[in-house]
């Protein structure tokens, strides 16, 4: 009897060296952790075969390496627009790139430069151009610090150049998988050119503070999304007020193009004469992101 147990015991003891040698490896972090570095259109892939476990769970963890990473570079372009003839003559181009780069777990850099081109009746009322450059330190927390700085002109508004720049601080309010939310608060300079006689109404040089609320959120792994963007910037040394916000709906048809449709708004007290104080636009557009 003795004999017949010695057999299956001896294998067992040496079974249990051999995986006291051997631990298991280390679970991979949860894929929450990883959202905000995984563009929402990533879809790992499986290819089921038992002969290829091992390599799988390598590519796995390799990539698991490379998502955790925040660094690198992401680009998206847009361009919207409407179009009428008849009675009325119309034709507005909007177009605008989002230009985002992670150097490090520390620096991030953006630019957002757009341009606006519009008609009415065979006369020109809007070209419009503003870029923008931010830099961004400790991006990957909670709380991080921020500096910008920008150029705009607008036929629009008779602006023949404004410059702005200043520094702040930024909170995330919420960074989960499907929901994005934060608050900004910035001091800054404003000086604007107005083409026009001073004595209609003078150059702008005040100092603002600027709050900024910015708001993502998706649905249906990501194929939906909604943005939200709101900014309040008020002068602290002269009555002058500036406030403007856009809301976009957009829907993505493959991993780098999508259809979308904003409305945007924005406000300033200090107009020269003949302008409006409130502006609102609507349009319908693609766009064309990638990594």
């Amino acid at each position: 009897m003795m004999k017949f147990l010695f057999g299956p015991l001896l294998c067992l003891i040496f079974s249990l060296i051999a995986a006291a040698q051997n631990p298991p490896a280390p679970p991979l972090p949860a894929p929450d952790r990883l959202l905000r570095a995984v563009p929402a259109d990533t879809v790992a892939a499986d290819t089921g075969r038992a002969d290829k476990i091992s390599t799988n769970q390598k590519k796995a963890s390799e990539d698991t390496v490379a998502a955790s990473d925040p660094t690198g570079f992401h680009y998206k372009l847009t361009a919207d627009g409407t179009f009428a003839a008849g009675n009325v003559d119309r034709t507005l181009i909007q177009t605008s790139a989002s230009l985002d780069w992670a150097v490090s777990r520390l620096f991030r850099f953006a630019s957002t430069p757009t341009f606006a081109y519009g008609r009415q009746n065979r006369q020109l009322n809007e070209r419009e151009f503003l870029t923008d450059f931010r830099t961004t330190l400790f991006h990957e927390n909670r709380f991080y610090y921020l500096g910008f700085g920008s150029i705009e002109k607008s036929n629009l508004r008779k602006i023949r150049n404004r410059f702005t720049g200043g520094a702040g601080v930024g909170y995330k309010l919420l960074s989960r998988k499907d929901v994005y939310l934060s608050v900004t608060n910035v001091l800054l300079y404003e000086y604007t050119d107005f083409i026009t006689n001073s004595a209609e109404v003078a150059d702008v040089d005040v100092l603002r503070n600027s709050t900024r609320i910015l708001g993502e959120y998706q649905w249906s792994q990501g194929r939906y999304s909604l943005t939200h963007t709101v900014f309040m910037q008020p002068a602290l040394n002269r009555r002058n007020l500036r406030w403007n916000g856009n809301l976009t709906f957009q829907v993505k048809m493959t991993a780098t193009v999508s259809l979308r449709t904003t409305l945007q708004n924005s406000y300033e007290s200090v107009v020269v004469p003949g302008r409006k104080n409130n502006d609102f636009r609507w349009t319908m557009g693609v766009v064309l992101e990638g990594k």
